[in-house]
């Protein structure tokens, strides 16, 4: 029997698609399994113009950018953030009718976003109603970039179309469901390959049936459900068969590109094939390279099972490591007798040691040990400055930046550094000189990290440096901008994105708006929990100073412990945001004289630890609780820059208390955008004349 599906109108839905597409980046149609979405898209596509299609599958879902293999080249080199400006590129300007968005793998996800969020291509895209949606797709719509369009045609019914579709499958001819079992799964299979296993007449009944159709010399099923269908009628050990053939077959046809690889040994896991241990590896390290962790994962066990091999060792542990796993991922590393490597070895084997155990263990002493005890066996310049970089990470956050600055600037100065350590090196100095209050150069370094194309989280640390460096030259919009636009092109992956979101906090509040700092910040902390990264407690610490700012003394005290608990020698460089954080907590309370005592604290810290520019605005912070000592502090401090300049005044106007003073410092503060610093220094000034009204006297009589 056919399947009677209950199919949309299609002429509103086009005129909405046309409209989003004019208007937006595209439309985003969600419907209901057979309601026509893919129809739909095809007579988008003929009145809009030449599209490109792309189509999710659930085999393609286990592939970075295994959707768009087809439409862009995957480099043999090059990290994730590379490979997706290549393919933004090679996408550009064109229309993209993408189906079944909701079996998009994570890479291809957020290719999908980044197009729609630059304006880079036109988009069609259709997501099936009632199924988990990747969160870089449900982002397409819920941050407005294409237009939302719901397809719930009358009298479909999903239980209606789940038993004819079983019918369907089950009065197919045997050889027409031959050739759709291989479909499920692989797909899609280049008609080729599908004829070459089904043989001609299976593939033959199966497109007269409808059960499969070709489009460009690819084979599909003729519907999504089919193949869950077909995969519902067969077992495990018969879906291991055909996938064990599919797998051969490949092999015979000798996949080239990197996708092509990657799906070959993907499918092989689940096999009769044997996969040498050496493929394995390179997959995994494909995988990782991709930022596809989980895939990496499965490949790497695989391959370390099967060999033992020091790479695939490393490949396991950077992935469970990147995942957040860091105790698994020192199981994995630990494994190794480090006396039997050479240098090669040896430095490849123990910076993903101690990166793992500094961060995702919280044991910096204990990595720092290892670095230092490594470093002495090292006899490479080029490998020595590796070590020294990483090193200089360690001390930026164990709270000495100029050490870390120190550090980094023999390294980058060697001629013997390696695109990684120049990243990790530019990147530290990059925010430790903004935070010591050397703005000039943040910049440079920044720069500098970002051409070494070692991405990753050092994007937000020198990212960090810069946003400072611009809120304290008074250019918060600058700042803001440069926050949001790091935290969109963070692939939507976590942490990365809510790293990001903790640098638009930092701005937000800066700003005066906490309440949608908050809102940041609460689910930043969330996600950064479990990955062992100083930004975590950076989060909780923001968190106490904006509830704080709110007045909401309890949940500020609640934040404030979440930090004072994660906190520690691997987060020291924050330690004067947790003092500012118990701050604000206390000035929530009403205890001011805590409040600014907490202040003077942070300003203490900061400078004890070089950080002047930290110092400056805790000194400020201060100055808005009401501390009429800040000034002189300030002025020591020395620190030039127009923030600087109008704290410095602000601060000496309440000293004196000077009603006009207080007023020009706020009108400054407002220019600025600082609109909380602008709000406390007119509070102040209307308290200073309050003071300063003569007493009124009983009222004259008649």
């Amino acid at each position: 029997m056919s399947v009677d599906w209950v199919v949309a109108p299609h002429g509103p839905a086009l005129e909405s698609i046309e409209a989003g597409v004019r208007s937006r980046s595209g439309a985003a149609v969600i419907g209901p399994a057979g309601v026509g979405k893919t129809a739909l898209l095809r007579a988008a596509a003929e009145r809009l113009g030449p599209a490109a299609s792309v189509t999710g599958t659930a085999s393609n879902a286990v592939l970075p950018l295994g959707a768009f293999g087809h439409l862009v080249d995957v480099p043999d080199t090059g990290k994730t953030a590379a490979v997706l400006r290549a393919a933004r590129e090679a996408l550009r300007d064109r229309l993209l009718v993408v189906d079944d968005a909701h079996l998009l793998d994570p890479l291809s996800a957020t290719l999908l976003y980044q197009l729609a969020l630059t304006g880079t291509a036109r988009l069609v895209v259709s997501v099936a109603a009632g199924v988990p949606v990747p969160a870089r797709v449900a982002a397409l719509w819920e941050d407005d970039l294409l237009a939302r369009i719901e397809l719930h045609p009358p009298g479909h019914d999903d239980a209606r179309v789940a038993a004819q579709v079983e019918s369907f499958i089950a009065d197919l001819a045997p050889a027409a469901r031959h050739a759709l079992e291989y479909l499920a799964v692989c797909d899609p299979l280049p008609l080729a390959d599908l004829t070459a296993l089904a043989g001609q007449a299976s593939v033959t009944a199966a497109t007269d049936a409808g059960a499969v159709t070709v489009d460009q010399d690819l084979a599909r099923p003729g519907h999504p459900l089919f193949v869950d269908a077909v995969r519902d009628l067969m077992g495990g050990p018969e879906l291991r068969r055909l996938r064990s053939e599919v797998v051969g077959r490949m092999a015979v046809a000798r996949p080239a590109g990197v996708l092509q690889r990657l799906r070959a040994v993907a499918l092989a896991l689940d096999s009769d094939h044997d996969v040498p241990a050496a493929e394995l590896t390179a997959a995994a390290e494909e995988a990782l390279r991709l930022g596809d962790l989980v895939l990496s994962e499965r490949l790497a066990r695989a391959a370390l099972q099967a060999s033992g091999d020091l790479r695939a060792r490393l490949a396991l542990g950077y992935a469970l490591g990147w995942q957040g796993r860091g105790r698994d991922a020192d199981e994995v590393l630990a494994g190794v007798d480090d006396t039997t490597l050479d240098e090669a070895e040896l430095i490849a084997w123990a910076l993903p040691c101690a990166a793992n155990r500094f961060w995702m263990l919280s044991e910096p002493e204990r990595a720092t040990a290892f670095l230092r005890t490594v470093r002495g066996r090292i006899v490479s310049p080029s490998a020595a400055t590796r070590i020294d970089a990483l090193s200089a990470t360690f001390a930026m956050n164990a709270g000495t930046p100029g050490r870390a600055v120190e550090i980094a600037a023999a390294v980058l100065d060697s001629g013997h550094a390696d695109d990684t350590a120049v990243g990790w090196a530019a990147a530290a100095a990059a925010l430790s000189c903004a935070r010591m209050g050397r703005f000039f150069e943040v910049d440079a370094l920044a720069e500098r990290a970002a051409a070494a194309h070692h991405p990753g989280l050092l994007r937000f640390t020198s990212g960090f440096g810069q946003t400072t460096a611009l809120m304290m030259s008074g250019a918060l919009d600058r700042a803001h901008e440069l926050a949001r636009r790091l935290t969109e092109f963070a692939e939507l992956q976590q942490p990365g994105r809510a790293i990001g979101e903790v640098l638009i906090a930092d701005v937000l509040i800066a700003r005066g708006d906490v309440d949608d700092a908050v809102t940041l910040l609460r689910d930043a902390a969330t996600a950064l929990a479990p990955t062992g990264y100083s930004w975590g407690p950076l989060a909780w610490m923001l968190s106490a100073q904006a509830l704080g700012q709110q007045g909401l003394a309890v949940e500020a005290g609640k934040a404030l412990a979440r930090a004072e608990s994660r906190h520690g020698l691997k987060s020291m460089l924050f330690a004067p945001e947790l003092a500012l954080g118990r701050a604000w907590t206390m000035s929530a309370r009403r205890d001011t004289h805590a409040a600014v005592a907490a202040a003077r604290d942070a300003a203490r810290t900061a400078e004890r630890g070089g950080q002047l520019a930290v110092a400056l605005r805790a000194l400020h912070t201060a100055a808005r609780l009401g501390d009429p000592r800040a000034a002189d502090h300030m002025a020591r401090l020395g620190l030039d820059g127009e923030f600087g300049r109008i704290a410095l005044a602000h601060a000496r106007a309440l000293t004196a208390s000077d009603a006009a003073g207080l007023d020009e410092a706020a009108a400054a503060f407002a220019g600025l955008g600082w609109q909380g610093a602008a709000a406390d220094a007119s509070r102040q000034a209307e308290a200073v004349r309050r003071r300063k009204l003569p007493p009124r006297g009983p009222s004259a009589g008649p």
